[in-house]
């Protein structure tokens, strides 16, 4: 047993460290927020690019909001757990984030080594999109229309993408190829947009993306302070016998 003394000595220590490790915890906290707030963002805004990729690409906000959710539950119980100096709950703290950092680690490797199937899925699924344009009236009319209209394009490469297929050929080309909004929708190429949709969607992916993959890494690398500061702390308050009083 460590002699009162030393404890004394290590009571300014373990103090501070405690210290550190509430303020690493409302970090923690506030990326949590962060996350949950690109998955809603991510939701909102990129939908109409996720429905027209695979049908796991779909679930990537939904696992963005699901981890941020999982990290304000999990910075509270830190907060707590180091404002009570319990060492059990203080290790349970770090097995958690040692466990979301194994987690996040794997999505990454996953998603850096399937990266270009995005693009693949992204264009195969894109001109499925065309040729069962408005047949179905299923989302992908929706994204299809929604993605032409904002980003002022037509086809997936150009407006001659759109020849070939049934709304075309009895109808022209669809309102959102028009490059103004009172157009209507003849056979005139000079009354549609002849820029192709796919580069500028891989573009705003891989921007857009690029942000998140970047939040993400930066929040996963952030947990490795936490899963240290944690450890010392519980080891300090056992091995010193410390207690609040």
């Amino acid at each position: 047993m460590a002699s009162p003394s030393r404890r004394l000595q290590t009571k300014p220590v373990i103090t501070c460290f405690k210290s550190v490790l509430l303020i690493y915890t409302f970090i923690f906290w506030i990326t949590g927020v962060i996350l949950l707030a690109v998955g809603i963002w991510g939701k909102v805004s990129l939908e109409n690019y996720f429905s027209l990729l695979n049908e796991k690409a779909t679930n990537v906000p939904f696992v963005l909001i699901g981890t941020g959710t999982v990290i304000i539950l999990l910075g509270t119980f830190g907060c707590f757990a180091t404002c009570r100096a319990s060492a059990w709950m203080l290790k349970l703290y770090a097995m958690f984030l040692t466990l979301i950092f194994l987690v996040e680690l794997v999505a990454a490797i996953v998603g850096f080594v399937f990266r270009h199937e995005i693009k693949n899925s992204f264009k195969t699924n894109y001109e499925k999109a065309l040729k069962q344009y408005n047949s179905t009236g299923d989302y992908r009319s929706e994204a299809v229309d929604k993605i032409q209209s904002t980003l002022h394009c037509c086809g997936v490469t150009d407006y001659n993408d759109w020849k070939d297929t049934k709304y075309y050929i009895e109808t022209g080309f669809p309102k959102s190829c028009c490059k103004l909004e009172d157009c209507s929708p003849q056979k005139d190429a000079d009354k549609v947009n002849n820029e192709g949709c796919f580069i500028k969607v891989m573009t705003i992916i891989e921007s857009e993306m690029g942000v998140v993959a970047g939040i993400s890494f930066g929040v996963a690398c952030f947990q490795l302070v936490g899963i240290f500061l944690a450890y010392y702390l519980s080891r300090a308050i056992t091995n010193n016998q410390y207690e609040i009083v």
